[in-house]
């Protein structure tokens, strides 16, 4: 085969029009097949520019992007687009938002300003927290907006009590976004979808720039990702979705895995591809994933075939979890130090973030070194919002939540009482805070020390709005913050030397961010930075990746681990109530197909050696109490034919509970 790709890989890229699912299970190459693709559509005749090529995160599109490099050259004028979906969006609204309502230079809210937003959504309802909290608020209506259910629609669509008043928290929400010039991050794809849908001219504009459409990880897409890429491609019809039904774990984020398995109904004179030599993990390993997966009834017939051989995986049961977490350290350190082990090698994966609390105080206490993945973002810490929340005004001072933000920060004596007065002006005038402070600085409503402190707190916005059409990005960033004395904000509010030091830090690496962003642009802009900046939201500053790259055990869950692999996987806490998750444990059959999924993903991280351990008690409350093995251990070892295996898969009926006197089975065991 040419270029080194097997048979099914050949096939999937030469196969260059018409609908193509190419079903690529874990660790068979659909990344270099996605590349090797491009590449050839580019050979054949079809323009670069006229190839879109989507996918999930901007660690990937960057990955795709360098590949397509290398195999076309690096100097071509025209390239292939390839971004995410959310990247993809933003360039579509850029040019026909107008058309919504919105300004053109819509900023795009970050958590922290969407919490700030719904709180206020709640307030002017009369909501307490109590009945309804704002991140309970936004998670329903981001699960809303993935189901393209608009604010008029959500009262319909309310089940329980919390989503009848979270439908009524929503037209306020969103109203709130409209008046402020902004979206939030499912707005890109509804809002998106919405001008495709009801605009014609729109979609027959936005379909035409493109004759072949490249979809990576289908069967994570959600509704309006769904109908948004049925939109663009339905014309040409040369639309090329990758991905693994089998690995389909983000339905609490809005995916449908229904997508890809109906892949053939929506689109009938569709071809099937599939890759299904894996390259990452040992043929044991292989052979414990296909065992698993298979109790999933509703999936593309598919298995896994491994090439190379290697040690059985291992099922280990212990005492307890401080039990449990010390062998597993002291396995890894004892690996480490005799079998040329590095620490990067390792994974301990879990279910849920409050395992790993016991692996960290032994990693630490046993001298190993770690990275725990996830976190808090970048984009969440105090200091990086604001900023970020200055710039933010800079560009539209109507934006009511980033002005309430800084106006008092650095601290200039604008107080609370003052702020109040001000929004409750702006609420009886229907008009924003900035439009209505010169007036109210004519009037009498405040003391002379805070009428200045505001007067010159308008004169700072306005004489650096003044600066954006002639100074660079980063030298607005340095002087804005010199200005208004941020430093000395930091060292007045925390006395940990440690602390002020890390928070100085995270100031200079937003300069640095902007740096690097100026690097890369022809015509950089402040607005065209916080885009960037706002797509990439957690993966800013590469976090994930720099941690990665350490020499250090990775202690991640099992959702942060799709994608990667490691040499040797430890997979914890194999427990009913843990993995299954207690929340899918029940009569929905497609929540524990999910799980299952999840375990499959777990196990196929694996390239060398993989070890399963579960604790026969957990401490719950304060005391030991006794669990059930996962039903996943039994399935994976071939041995679902143990009477402690319809235990398991029935632990929703008696309450994960051993009946009192009764004798403890052992769980299954893998051979060593």
């Amino acid at each position: 085969m040419a270029h080194g790709l097997n048979e099914a890989q050949d096939d999937a890229v030469n196969t260059l029009s018409g609908p193509l699912l190419v079903l690529a299970g874990a660790g068979t190459g659909k990344t270099r097949v996605v590349t090797f693709r491009i590449a050839k559509l580019i050979a054949k005749g079809t323009a670069p520019d006229r190839i879109l090529a989507v996918t999930f995160t901007n660690k990937a599109a960057r990955e795709m992007q360098e590949r397509v490099g290398e195999l076309l050259g690096r100097n071509r004028k025209k390239k292939p687009e390839i971004s995410t979906f959310h990247s993809l969006c933003v360039r579509i609204l850029r040019r026909n938002i107008r058309k919504l309502g919105y300004p053109v230079k819509f900023a795009i809210y970050d958590r922290g300003d969407q919490e700030s937003l719904a709180r206020q959504a709640l307030r002017d309802i009369k909501i307490q927290e109590a009945a309804l909290r704002p991140g309970d608020l936004l998670s329903i209506i981001s699960q809303w907006k993935s189901s393209s259910i608009r604010p008029d629609e959500a009262m319909n669509h309310a089940k329980t009590d919390k989503e009848v008043l979270a439908a009524s928290g929503y037209r306020r929400y969103q109203n709130g976004l409209k008046a402020a010039g902004c979206v939030d991050f499912d707005d890109l794809l509804l809002l998106t979808e919405e001008l495709l849908e009801n605009h014609p001219e729109v979609r027959a504009q936005e379909a035409g720039r493109f004759d072949h459409i490249l979809v990576d990880e289908y069967q994570d897409t959600n509704g309006s990702q769904y109908r948004i890429v049925k939109a663009l491609a339905e014309g040409h019809r040369n639309l090329c979705v990758v991905g693994d039904d089998d690995q389909s774990i983000y339905s609490w984020r809005g995916a449908e895995v229904a997508h890809i398995l109906r892949f053939k109904e929506d689109w009938l004179d569709a071809k099937v591809v599939r890759l299904e030599t894996n390259y990452r993990s040992t043929r044991q390993i292989i052979a414990w994933a296909n065992r698993l997966i298979r109790f999933n009834k509703t999936r593309h017939d598919k298995s896994l075939i491994g090439v190379q051989d290697g040690d059985n995986p291992r099922v280990i049961q212990f005492k307890d979890g401080e039990e449990e977490a010390e062998a597993v350290v002291q396995n890894i350190r004892q690996r480490i130090a005799k079998s040329k082990r590095q620490p990067r090698d390792f994974a301990i994966l879990f279910r849920t973030n409050e395992q790993p609390r016991a692996f960290e105080s032994q990693l630490r206490r046993q001298n190993v070194p770690y990275v725990l993945l996830g976190g808090q973002s970048f984009f969440d810490r105090k200091e990086v919002r604001d900023i970020m929340a200055y710039f933010r005004i800079l560009l539209n001072p109507n934006d009511e939540i980033s002005l309430l933000r800084i106006i008092n920060t650095p601290s200039r004596g604008i107080g609370q009482t003052s702020v109040r007065k001000l929004m409750e002006t702006s609420v009886e005038q229907n008009s924003s805070v900035w439009k209505i402070l010169p007036e109210a600085l004519q009037s009498d409503m405040f003391n002379n020390k805070t009428t200045r402190a505001m007067e010159d707190f308008v004169g700072l916005i306005n004489t650096f709005r003044a600066r954006l059409t002639h100074t660079s990005p980063t030298e607005i960033a340095r002087r804005l913050i010199g200005e208004i004395e941020y430093q000395k904000e930091i060292d007045r509010v925390y006395h940990v030397e440690n602390e002020r030091l890390t928070r100085w830090t995270s100031v200079e690496e937003v300069v640095n961010a902007l740096g690097e962003y100026e690097k890369k642009e022809s015509t950089p802009t402040l607005h065209g930075f916080l885009q960037d900046s706002s797509l990439d939201g957690p993966e800013f500053g590469k976090d994930k990746e720099s941690k990665l790259n350490q020499n250090s055990v990775a202690l991640m869950t099992l959702h942060a681990a799709k994608g990667l692999e490691f040499k040797e996987v430890y997979m914890v806490g194999m427990e009913e109530g843990l993995l299954p998750h207690h929340r899918s444990i029940g009569d929905d059959i497609e929540a524990i197909a999910e799980e299952r999924r999840l375990c499959y993903v777990g196990v196929t991280r694996a390239q060398l050696r993989l070890t399963l351990t579960r604790a026969l008690e957990r401490t719950k409350w304060g005391k030991p109490r006794p669990t059930l093995p996962s039903r996943f251990l039994f399935e994976v070892t071939g041995q679902s034919d143990n009477p402690n295996y319809l235990k398991a898969s029935q632990s929703h009926k008696i309450l994960n509970r051993p009946k009192k006197g009764a004798k403890k089975k052992r769980p299954p065991e893998g051979r060593s």
